[in-house]
């Protein structure tokens, strides 16, 4: 299963399984940078489940990659639709 998440809340950091695959995107990409409130448990997070970052929506938003928690992976859109293939069904997180 592939988790797409648009708002990062710690309510949505609980529900999430570990070991499925998370996409960050929209302005949930603001809570992934270091030093955030939710630094610690996304760290946890990404030492167990594969998670991604779009890249154009760091770009739109003006977030250097080096300021991202260690542990996810940036992609881009033709990545992103690899992804949806090999990972369904899709979970959207809003």
């Amino acid at each position: 299963m592939l988790h797409l998440i648009f708002e990062l809340s710690s309510t949505t950091l609980d529900r999430l399984p570990h070991q499925t695959g998370v996409i960050f995107l929209n302005n949930a990409v603001f809570r992934l940078v270091k030093n955030s409130t939710f630094q610690i448990a996304l760290t946890e997070l990404f030492a167990t489940t594969p998670c991604y970052v779009l890249s154009n929506d760091l770009a739109l938003r003006g977030i250097d990659v080096d300021l991202l928690i260690d542990g996810i992976t940036q992609i881009d859109y033709a990545q992103f639709v690899q992804l949806t293939i090999e990972h369904p069904p899709i979970q959207t997180w809003t």
